[in-house]
């Protein structure tokens, strides 16, 4: 407290600077930011900001980070030039408020009344959503620009972070709109590549794994350096008939967070609403206006609901070439949802970045009226959370609803009705059903580096994790030392319990027997199981040996075994032994996999310097061997190819990130090569992620006319038929070459006429309709064949990600590797009429000639978060590199 009130003293004593003349857009671009048939791009906006900063004592501006491609990620932070001098005062309230340690009420209620209210304003995440940047160059110019009452008194009252979400994106699509002389003949569409390096639009998917770049970097300011209590996420494109969603948002809302999350959403919501209708800026919409809702984690805006923020979205039209607003009569009645119609006119991008300033503006003027409140109520989320973290705590979600229904009924009771309190007791409050204290991650795992990578995706969203320093027993069970623990008992438990806890999204229906409601995103994600790693939950309180991971979390688990050996064997359990293995094989080195030991690895020739290297960065255990085994099948190098399209496809893009952070080799093939043919000559393994490969009968996706498309690109068009591709991919499994399909890409098996029917069926053969089976984006268990070697390394019972996945009929056509033993297979989401996948096989292999075909059902890469499934991919592309074909082996081996 001390420390503090010195720093807030400085402000007493600090002369305000000189102002130089600040370069307009006008200035700076030669046009108005909005102006019709025009773009700045981020190399002219990181430019200006300079300028402006240089010009301003309202703004400093700041590189938070590099990119995938190497550009500087540019945060301005805008307030009044009083709050610049104590930046990191109020920036050390805003940290200590949000992790409400060690502070009393009184003392927290002193530091929101000193403090200033932190709110974030981002611009660009989406590229092709080209209002995003431009919006954020205008609002800022008008902060440090304007002199209104309004603005002076934000400005004193907020810190503004304006951060540019996605820079690679904003050059790419500024630049193509801008190559053609002719405004007129400006667009924005058929770009070449995604937008982020890797994974183009899934850029807004990554914000609770943070594997990319920019992810890393706007995560570490909000949930470990900034703490803002709003965070603004802007997006394009509002719904037909309107001009802008914005909050509130509709049902459901995530279990996990404190109640005033949904609370301050609505109130924010409503003052931009009302600010907008105030101004006469009419089309605004909320709630039941789009399909946004605050249940699911992995966003810009929606994590931040787990860490007590207050996350915004809004989804606005507008484009640099005028667009018209269309006439859709269910959007002209005025109601709750949207309670100022606009009427069909033509629009121009400027009147979008005035709606966008608007908006920003309303935003900020509620953080400067309620700036004491934002504070101390972050606070307050942070402290009840360490409190139940603390205590018997019990969350109540659909499947206590339903057991609480059950024993009414069981008792002979309306469950629509009043009952007794024995029923709350008996459903709501079973000791078994508590809230976990906190989490164990034993160091004796299979795959004890992958969870350390889950511990360190935690720390990046500023979960505080624990290791254990010596050997300890919790709950009569021993622990060895290196152990990781989780307490719940902090700020940003709700973040904690969604990463380890199952999802139960609700039933959720458009009316009583109708079809299911699509949610926003996925319904289940939970990352402990995705990745595959055990955990131990504790339900009391519990304490050991325990010291914060400081920085970021290493395995320490590697070893090379002590005395001669003439090889070394690695285990097939861990997934960075595919990383060693390849740059074992890259060194020159013997490197085999072990049929008999479960496809572990055996290398020879490497030197204990090499393998201590290894074991030390990958935390791989290298045991001593006195020969290699009879049966070791050698490897080699795999030549790989991937499947792409001109403008990209994200999960090629995420697998090509997958591939290249385990360090396999792999060319990018278009479907022109492929149409080709001869790819036997180029590779031994094709892999063809979810949305490759149309289903006999579905759409093929693609570009085949090259108009207005540069030459450079013209290899890239095309897309993948029935008549052209699949007699190449035919004759490449018969010369003897391997296929991995993954989700709905395994319709390859259609067109290569397997045989093999779809199981999801009626009675009559019928697909079954959604009203009776559903299941969006959840992780369910499958039964795995192990023994095969494509699952070497991988337990028998496999947490996967489904997303209404292919699950096909039993057949002697194939070898099934994955398949459906329970009528209750959901661990976490949603499964609506679930007890269908009873006896479906979701994954399977198939000699075809020569040649195998890999068929993965449920999507064993998605966003790449799975690490629970990534072997599957990896030993498919190292097999396919064997001299031997080893791929099947027979149930009596």
């Amino acid at each position: 407290m001390t420390r503090l009130l010195c720093l807030l003293a400085l402000l007493l004593f600090l002369a305000p600077a000189q102002a130089q003349e600040i370069t307009s857009p006008e200035d700076e671009f030669g046009f108005r930011l909005g102006a019709d048939y025009s773009l700045a791009n981020y190399q002219q906006m990181y430019a200006w900001w300079q300028k402006l900063a240089a010009a301003s004592d309202r703004m400093t501006v700041q590189d938070i980070g590099t990119t995938e491609e190497g550009r500087p990620q540019v945060m301005a932070i805008v307030t009044s030039p009083e709050n610049h001098r104590n930046l990191d005062g109020y920036q050390d309230i805003a940290r200590q408020l949000a992790l409400a340690e060690e502070l009393t009420d009184e003392s927290a209620r002193f530091m929101a009344e000193a403090g200033k209210a932190v709110v974030w304003i981002d611009g660009g995440l989406h590229a092709s959503e080209l209002l995003g940047a431009q919006q954020l160059m205008e609002t800022v110019y008008q902060l440090i620009t304007r002199n209104d009452d309004e603005t002076l008194r934000i400005l004193n009252d907020v810190v503004i972070l304006a951060v540019h979400a996605n820079p690679d994106g904003h050059d790419l699509l500024a630049d193509w709109y801008m190559r053609e002389e002719d405004p007129e003949r400006r667009s924005s569409s058929r770009v070449p590549r995604l937008y982020q390096k890797y994974v183009g639009h899934d850029n807004n998917r990554d914000f609770y794994m943070s594997t990319q770049a920019e992810s890393i970097n706007m995560n570490r300011i909000l949930y470990r350096e900034w703490f803002p209590q709003i965070v603004y996420n802007h997006h394009q494109t509002g719904p037909a008939g309107t001009v802008m969603f914005a909050p509130p948002f509709r049902d459901p809302f995530n279990y996990n967070y404190h109640p005033l999350i949904p609370l301050s959403i609505e109130a924010v919501g409503t003052a931009m609403h009302s600010r907008f209708v105030r101004e006469g800026m009419g089309g605004t919409t909320m709630r039941s206006g789009a399909s946004y809702s605050t249940w699911w984690n992995g966003g810009l805006r929606t994590t931040p609901y787990f860490h007590n923020q207050i996350g915004l979205l809004t989804e606005t039209i507008g484009h640099p070439t005028p667009m018209r607003i269309p006439l859709i009569l269910r959007r002209q009645l005025p109601k709750n949802d949207i309670p100022m119609p606009i009427e069909p006119q033509v629009w121009h991008f400027r009147q979008s970045v005035d709606y966008s300033v608007t908006a920003n503006y309303a935003v900020l003027n509620y953080a400067s009226r309620n700036r004491v409140d934002l504070l101390y109520n972050i606070y307050v989320m942070g402290r009840d959370n360490i409190a139940k973290g603390q205590t018997d705590t019990w969350r109540t979600d659909p499947s206590i609803i339903a057991a609480a229904s059950q024993a009414a009924r069981d008792a002979g009771s309306n469950p629509s009705g009043r009952l007794s309190d024995d029923i709350f007791e008996s459903a709501f409050r079973d000791p078994e059903s508590r809230d976990p204290r906190g989490y164990i991650i034993p160091l004796d795992q299979p795959d004890f580096p992958t969870a350390t990578k889950f511990v360190n995706t935690l720390i990046k969203n500023g979960v505080a994790v624990h290791r254990a320093t010596m050997d300890f027993e919790v709950d009569g069970k021993a622990y060895d030392a290196g152990s990781f623990v989780v307490m719940t008992g902090q700020a940003f438990r709700p973040f904690v319990l969604d990463m380890f806890e199952p999802q139960r999204h609700p039933n959720d229906f458009a009316y009583p027997g109708g079809p299911p409601i699509s949610p926003y995103d996925n319904t289940g994600w939970t990352v402990a199981y995705q990745m595959g790693v055990h955990v131990d939950r504790v339900l009391d309180g519990f304490d050991g040996p325990f010291a914060r991971v400081e920085g970021f979390a290493e395995a320490g688990t590697g070893s090379v075994a002590s005395g001669r050996a003439r090889g070394y064997t690695f285990p097939a359990e861990n997934n960075d032994s595919f990383v060693a293995m390849n740059r074992l094989l890259d060194a020159g080195h013997d490197v085999f996999r072990l049929p008999s030991s479960g496809g572990d690895f055996h290398v020879t020739g490497a030197s204990r310097a090499e393998l201590q290297e290894l074991a030390a960065e990958l935390g791989i255990a290298f045991s001593a061997a006195a020969r290699r085994p009879a049966d070791a099948v050698a490897m080699r190098r795999a030549r790989v190819g991937l499947w792409d399209r001109y403008g990209g496809s994200m999960p090629s893009g995420w697998a090509r990130w997958i591939l290249e952070q385990f360090e396999f080799d792999f060319e990018v093939v278009f479907p022109k090569q492929l149409d080709a043919g001869n790819l036997a000559e180029d590779f031994d393994v094709l892999v063809f992620v979810n949305g490759a490969i149309p289903a006999p009968g579905g759409r093929s996706f693609g570009y085949t006319d090259g108009t207005g498309i540069p030459e450079e690109y013209h290899d890239r068009l095309g897309m993948i038929t029935p008549d052209n591709t699949v007699p190449a991919l035919r004759a490449f499994l018969e010369a003897g070459g391997s296929i991995v399909t993954i989700g709905h890409s395994t319709g390859l098996q259609g067109h290569l006429e397997l045989g093999l029917e779809n199981y999801l069926v009626d009675h009559e053969g019928v697909a079954l309709e959604r009203e009776s089976y559903f299941v969006p984006g959840s992780i369910v268990r499958v039964q795995l064949d192990n023994s095969q070697p494509v699952a070497w390394g991988l337990p028998s019972e496999l947490d996967v990600h489904f997303n209404n996945s292919p699950v096909f009929s039993p057949s002697d056509a194939v070898t099934p590797l994955a398949w459906f033993d329970s009528r209750e297979p959901l661990r976490s989401g949603w499964a609506w009429g679930q007890h269908y996948l009873m006896g479906g096989v979701t994954m399977a292999q198939a000699q075809v000639g020569d040649g195998t075909l890999y068929l993965f059902g449920p999507e064993v890469i998605r966003r790449g978060q799975p690490h629970g499934t990534f072997k599957l991919l990896f030993n498919a592309i190292s097999l396919a590199g064997t001299p031997a074909r080893l791929t099947e082996v027979s149930s009596d081996d």
